[in-house]
């Protein structure tokens, strides 16, 4: 249980959070109503709408706070970018992890932006729900989420008279959720956040532009891919899981990638280094990087890493399982 001084420091600082956006709001009671809004969603309330946000904060009605979200002139985007700057003046570390995944909200009817039957990897299957890709940031100062896409399906793009219902801006053409993900990244890369390495999984990490992106820009990487990947060199291409296949019982290692809920997450880790190809980066590397479940060794997980030269093992092993911290994030927005 927290102290009363750990509250009110808590308190404090969100205060500060909120006279930093503040300033995105022209007049006083959109100002109010949004620190109103936010509160609220952190708060003990049961049910995360307008009618219970707003008797939270002591108002008669929910008029003011869906105002706010219907009609006050703001510019959401220009809020990120006042977060993300705040991330990076409290978490920022040089060797910080950007993550990149997406997660589904499951919804009842038709109207929300860019809600139809899709797969959601939340629930894990195909439900009607939105899909948000997203993006945190975690160094050992902790964790938070700084950016945020919705994806559009072609059936919301290609009906203009849907998207204009639903208010979504002319110029949302159709893009993929990996297209998301690297507007997102370049737009972390061009912020303040200071970003070593980026970490995703297979969705985004099997896609070549994704990862090019990456080592056009010089940045490590730490990707999960299928295990149907193909891995070039040199010598030839292969499928990712029949680089390692015969690996010798001492080319793994058991290492804890971080801590979990029950404690370090340990794992038996293969990895080796791919041949250098020609023109490529000369201070970094490629590398293959295998996951064994302990419980099952049957479950192995593949990656494709793009290291600076010296790193090591471990701190390849360090960001793949750094991932896990925007499912916290994730879990701890559904929880607010």
């Amino acid at each position: 249980m927290e102290s009363d001084t750990e509250v009110g420091s808590w308190d404090a600082e969100l205060e500060s959070l909120l006279l930093r956006v503040g300033e995105r709001f022209g007049r006083v009671e959109p100002r109010r109503r949004m620190r109103d809004y936010v509160r609220g969603l952190l708060g003990p309330v049961g049910r995360k709408n307008s009618w219970q946000i707003a008797e939270h904060a002591g108002n008669d009605t929910p008029y003011g706070l869906q105002r706010l979200l219907s009609w006050c002139q703001w510019d959401p985007d220009e809020i990120r970018d006042d977060l993300r700057d705040y991330v990076a003046d409290q978490l920022g570390q040089p060797d910080g992890v950007l993550i990149v995944d997406d997660t589904g909200f499951l919804k009842k009817g038709t109207v929300s932006a860019g809600v139809q039957r899709q797969y959601s990897g939340t629930a894990g299957r195909t439900e009607n729900c939105q899909i948000g890709v997203f993006a945190a940031y975690v160094s050992s100062k902790g964790r938070a989420l700084v950016d945020r896409e919705l994806y559009l399906p072609k059936s919301w793009t290609e009906d203009s008279d849907r998207c204009r219902t639903a208010r979504i801006p002319e110029s949302k053409s159709f893009a993929t959720k990996p297209e998301l993900a690297r507007a997102m990244v370049r737009r972390a890369l061009d912020s303040a956040l200071p970003i070593a390495w980026v970490t995703a999984d297979a969705a985004y990490g099997q896609e070549r532009h994704f990862r090019r992106m990456l080592e056009e820009a010089g940045v490590g990487y730490v990707l999960a891919v299928p295990k149907s990947q193909q891995v070039k060199s040199p010598a030839g291409s292969w499928r990712i899981d029949h680089v390692l296949t015969g690996a010798p019982a001492e080319a793994w290692e058991r290492i804890s990638c971080g801590d979990g809920a029950k404690g370090p997450r340990v794992y038996d880790w293969a990895a080796v280094k791919l041949p250098t190809i020609e023109g490529t980066d000369p201070v970094h590397c490629r590398w293959v990087l295998a996951r064994r479940s302990l419980a099952r060794p049957e479950g192995i997980a593949y990656y494709l890493a793009f290291a600076p030269a010296h790193a090591t093992v471990s701190e390849v092993v360090r960001v793949a399982g750094a991932r896990w911290a925007i499912e916290e994030c994730f879990v701890r927005h559904e929880a607010a």
